[in-house]
C-alpha cells in the first residue's frame, strides 16, 4: 500500500493537471481534513515533492485565509532547451539540484525511466568520490554531456 505522502502527491498532480493554467491553490487544513491527516504533513508534501528543482513554484500565505498556490514551471521548447540547461546546470552542481532536473526532465517525458536511473547513478556521490568543489564540477559536466547526447537528435 502506498503510503499518505504518495496519495497526497497523486491528488495534487491530478487536479494541477486538470488546470489549464497549471497552477492550484489549496488550503493546507481542507487538504488535511480530506485526507485525515495534520497540516505538517501537507507541508511535508509540498516541501519535499513540489521543489523548484523538480520544476514546481509554491508560494504560501499563512493565517486564517492562507492558502498554498503550486505552480508547474514548464521546460522551455526544444530548440531553447539546450540553452536552459546550460544556464540551470552552470559550472557546479549538487547532487539534490541533479536528482531535481532528471525529475523534471522524465515528468516532462523528455528521458526515460531507464535514462533517468542511469543519469542519477552516474551523478551520485558514491560514485563521484571527490571532494568539494570538485564533484559538483564534474557533476555538472557529466550531466551537460548527458544532456547534450540525449537531446541532440
Amino acid at each position: 500500500m502506498r503510503n499518505i505522502s504518495d496519495i497526497i502527491e497523486k491528488y495534487l498532480k491530478s487536479i494541477m493537471h486538470e488546470s489549464p493554467e497549471g497552477t492550484i491553490e489549496i488550503q493546507r487544513n481542507d487538504l488535511a481534513d480530506k485526507f485525515s491527516c495534520v497540516p505538517s504533513q501537507i507541508n511535508y508534501v509540498i516541501s519535499t515533492r513540489f521543489t523548484l528543482e523538480k520544476g514546481y513554484l509554491v508560494e504560501s500565505k499563512r493565517g486564517g485565509g492562507g492558502y498554498v498556490r503550486i505552480r508547474k514551471i514548464e521546460l522551455p521548447g526544444p530548440t531553447s532547451l539546450h540553452t536552459h540547461l546550460h544556464q540551470t546546470i552552470g559550472n557546479e552542481m549538487g547532487q539534490a539540484a541533479a536528482e531535481g532536473l532528471i525529475y523534471q526532465l522524465l515528468e516532462a517525458r523528455i528521458i526515460t525511466e531507464r535514462e533517468a536511473n542511469l543519469m542519477r547513478s552516474v551523478t551520485s556521490r558514491e560514485v563521484l568520490a571527490l571532494k568539494l568543489p570538485y564533484r559538483d564540477e564534474l557533476r555538472a559536466r557529466i550531466m551537460k554531456a548527458m544532456l547534450i547526447s540525449l537531446l541532440v537528435k
